[in-house]
Formats: C-alpha cells, sequence, structure tokens
C-alpha cells in the first residue's frame, strides 16, 4: 500500500523553495491570485530547466505535490524530497503506485504538480501526454497552466547548469479550466479531446505570459 503524500512535507518544501528560491534569484510572480484557494487543483507547468519545479513550489500560494521522475530519488534526495511530499514515477511503464499516489492528493483536496511534456526540453507544451487529462478528469481537478519564463535564457558564470544568481526568473500562473466535457466520460476519445483542449490552453497561456513579461 502506498502512502500518501504528506501535506505537512509539502508545506515544509514551499517553505524551503521560497528561502531558496528568493534567496538565490529574483522571481516576479504574476497571477498567483487566480489560483484556487481550496480544493484539488492541478498546476501544469512548462518545463525547460531543473529549476522550473523548485522555483513553482517556492512561489505559489499554496504547497504543492509534484510529479517527479524517480531518477531523481537518488541519495539523500530520496527520503528528503518523499519527506516533502512528492510523489516519485517511473516512466518506464504505467507506474500505478504513483498514479495512486496523485490521486489521493487530489482527492485530499490538494495541489499536484505536472510537467505535462513528461520531460525538459523546449518548455513550450508542444509535446504533451495524455497523463494530466487522465488526473484532471479522474481527480475532477482544474488545471492552473504556469509558465516559468527566464530558468534557461543563459548559464550562471559560477554554476554552469543554473541560471545566473540573482537574475529574474518570472512565474506566471493563468485561469483555472475544466479539461473535461463535464461527462466524467475516461475513455480514449475523452481523454484525447481533453488532452487537445488543454494543449490549446497551455499553449495560448505561454503566448500571454510572453506578451506579459515581453521575454
Amino acid at each position: 500500500m502506498s502512502e500518501q503524500p504528506s501535506e505537512r512535507g509539502a508545506e515544509v518544501g514551499r517553505r524551503i523553495g521560497v528561502g531558496l528560491m528568493y534567496g538565490l534569484w529574483k522571481p516576479r510572480v504574476l497571477g498567483a491570485w487566480k489560483v484556487p484557494a481550496t480544493g484539488p487543483v492541478i498546476f501544469a507547468v512548462n518545463h525547460s530547466h531543473n529549476i522550473d519545479g523548485p522555483m513553482v513550489m517556492g512561489v505559489a500560494p499554496r504547497p504543492t505535490h509534484f510529479l517527479i521522475k524517480k531518477e531523481a530519488f537518488i541519495g539523500p534526495l530520496d527520503p528528503f524530497l518523499t519527506a516533502i511530499g512528492q510523489v516519485k514515477v517511473d516512466r518506464t511503464g504505467t507506474d500505478r503506485g504513483a498514479i495512486t499516489r496523485a490521486i489521493d492528493v487530489l482527492t485530499a483536496g490538494g495541489a499536484l504538480g505536472i510537467f505535462p511534456e513528461g520531460t525538459r526540453g523546449e518548455g513550450d507544451f508542444a509535446a504533451l501526454r495524455a497523463g494530466l487529462a487522465y488526473f484532471a478528469v479522474r481527480g475532477g481537478a482544474p488545471i492552473v497552466p504556469v509558465a516559468v519564463l527566464g530558468s534557461s535564457d543563459r548559464p550562471g558564470r559560477l554554476i554552469k547548469t543554473l541560471p545566473p544568481l540573482r537574475s529574474r526568473v518570472d512565474v506566471v500562473f493563468g485561469d483555472p479550466f475544466e479539461a473535461g466535457d463535464g461527462s466524467g466520460r475516461r475513455t480514449r476519445k475523452a481523454l484525447d479531446e481533453a488532452t487537445e483542449r488543454i494543449q490549446k490552453q497551455l499553449t495560448a497561456h505561454l503566448e500571454n505570459a510572453r506578451r506579459l513579461t515581453g521575454r
């Protein structure tokens, strides 16, 4: 039986994220007021740099449980990420344990963070996996699109794998929307249609975020 990700742990993670992200960079957060204050919600985040997840954890108005690839859970990071309520997922197949834990987060009225592109890439939502639609429809959760901009513009001088210290990173939260058609159907056709709807919304949000921030 998989243990439900800890809400208290996720709040501890959020506080650590606040200290680190605001200490190392200059986050500019737009639209955080749009995030529903209570109830299940999914943050759909574009992914172009490793700090995107910790950045959203640190600036989001609610503690967030991210679906994170199991390869990140190495050494001391494994118990740490588990303790702060993050969800380990094996992407080589259907990880039923991770699916259960993610649904548990939404059932308990928590915030689930997902990189719908699956892997780090251009961060433009061009290739979406069907998992996001499944969680949104099954968990009855609205999706809040989140655009992280500026994290991959240029490498830092001291640590090449990180953005330059004290550089500005923009995080733009969009309007929540429902992915399903209201029927609650989870057939392949319904999920395919939901994925298409999600892609349009996320792409539009990213374009709007770039306009807003001038990036």
